[in-house]
């Protein structure tokens, strides 16, 4: 009798709450093990689905049989993410995550949007795709909305569906522009895996051994590692030195992240870029920003992260965040360097699609409306002040850098020799996860945790963050 009544209580519960399903992954998401009782991930009013779909053991394997074998996963034992809302992330269990990578820096807004959805689902009942050889209001719209958030005459817009693709363009748009073939980075860059932009990518990790091209890395003004510290003089003097000895005298362009991104979240030596936009210009060389990461508010401080060196670029490429998940890029430029295009048909099929084109017009709406710019200036200086606070207590912590909602965390074994941390980086990053935390890894050694969540990640957020970390570096 007495089980009678339990499964009786259980069918009404599952009737007037969710489904039974959900409610041990309901206790699932809210308590832990052998975790202090402090390290709760903050409350969240949502329910996901129950999950009906193949298991996490069933995907690895079809994923190993039918995909490439150069793809990588996180964890030890890989996760099955089947739902997202705002800044969280839930299993096939129905366990809720923090997502504080946001999908490798692309949701902005964050997981599902209502507004971004809502744009996005509009348009597919009305149109999927025509290209750009016929008319269409959504891509006029969104480049228009695009270009207002540009400064100087940087009012020319390019879509494509990729970062990778963006910085390709700009660097075919560089030479034809010039007339010269060299392109310059910096090293410890990543821009894009493909053919060519793979080139432009100076991580040993990231490049096959293809033929790069006409392209020079120059040494990173990284004020952490960086040989001269934050003396962007000396790094800029480097630059003259390699264009003086390297090149012919001329170069075609020059592109740098502000805040570099796989390369572990290092932001260039205060005034670099100012000095070295003079540089490349006497070369005869057009300087690009790549804002894949740090566009769109991230950093909190500006609206772009080039506009935090003080700088107006010839060519700006950006994607990521540009579509909270859609595959969307754009290159934008002035209209003197566009016109180089139109000596030859330059056409993308899928560039700026009426569907990707209203989800991002949509972002721009949204990151404006819900005005995430300051958000993540104020929830930005509250995790970093609170990091740093963590760094004086733990010797691990060699470094805390960035602005805004990106932001690094670098992990070594000893303070002067700045030795990678490579083993316990990798032991906190599983501990993490346990906790209910993702978080990325990045830098040449896998020595960097990259905080970059969506930009609906709040203080409460970044204190369980912050304490889950201090808990994780404890128990090493």
């Amino acid at each position: 009798m007495a089980m009678q009544r339990i499964l009786k209580k259980n069918i009404h519960l599952s009737n007037t709450l969710f489904s039974l399903t959900n409610i041990s992954s309901f206790f699932s998401t809210s308590v832990h093990h052998d975790f202090p009782h402090n390290l709760q991930i903050p409350p969240f009013d949502y329910v996901p689905q129950p999950y009906k779909g193949p298991l996490v053991d069933e995907i690895f394997a079809k994923r190993k049989k039918f995909l490439g074998p150069s793809l990588f996963h996180y964890y030890q034992k890989p996760l099955n993410i089947v739902e997202g809302k705002m800044q969280y992330l839930f299993d096939e269990n129905g366990r809720r995550y923090l997502d504080a990578f946001a999908g490798i820096v692309t949701v902005s807004c964050g997981h599902c949007h209502p507004e971004i959805l809502d744009a996005i689902a509009e348009q597919s009942k009305l149109l999927q795709h025509a290209t750009t050889i016929y008319l269409h209001h959504a891509i006029a719209d969104f480049a228009e909305a695009l270009a207002s958030k540009m400064p100087g005459n940087l009012k020319v817009v390019y879509f494509v569906n990729s970062g990778s693709e963006a910085n390709e363009l700009a660097m075919m748009m560089a030479r034809l522009y010039t007339g010269n073939l060299g392109m310059v980075s910096l090293r410890n860059a990543y821009h894009g895996g493909s053919s060519s932009t793979i080139g432009l990518t100076a991580l040993n990790t990231w490049k096959y051994p293809i033929p790069e091209g006409e392209i020079h890395h120059v040494v990173n003004p990284d004020p952490y590692r960086g040989v001269f510290g934050s003396d962007a003089s000396s790094y800029a003097k480097d630059l003259q030195d390699h264009i003086d000895y390297g090149t012919s005298g001329k170069v075609a362009g020059f592109i740098a992240e502000t805040i570099q991104g796989v390369g572990g979240a290092v932001e260039l030596a205060p005034g670099y870029l100012k000095l070295v936009y003079d540089i490349v210009h006497k070369a005869g060389g057009v300087c690009i920003a790549d804002e894949v990461q740090t566009g769109f508010g991230r950093t909190g401080s500006h609206y772009w992260g080039f506009e935090t060196q003080g700088v107006i670029p010839d060519i700006v490429t950006m994607a990521k965040g540009i579509g909270n998940g859609l595959p969307l890029g754009a290159v934008v430029t002035t209209p003197e360097i566009a016109s180089v295009l139109a000596q030859k048909i330059q056409f993308n099929t899928f560039g700026g699609n009426p569907v990707c084109s209203a989800g991002g017009l949509a972002v721009l709406r949204v990151i404006d409306k819900e005005k995430r710019q300051s958000h993540c200036a104020d929830v930005g200086s509250h995790l970093l002040e609170r990091l740093r606070a963590l760094k004086q207590k733990h010797e691990i912590i060699g470094d805390v850098r960035g602005r805004g909602l990106m932001v690094g965390v670098e992990f070594v074994t000893d303070r002067k020799e700045k030795t990678p941390a490579k083993a316990e980086t990798a032991v906190m990053f599983e501990k993490l996860r346990e906790l209910g935390i993702l978080v990325g890894k990045g830098g040449l050694h896998g020595n960097v945790f990259r905080i970059k969540p969506p930009m609906c990640f709040n203080k409460d957020d970044a204190d369980f963050v912050v304490d889950a970390l201090d808990y994780s570096i404890s128990k090493l």
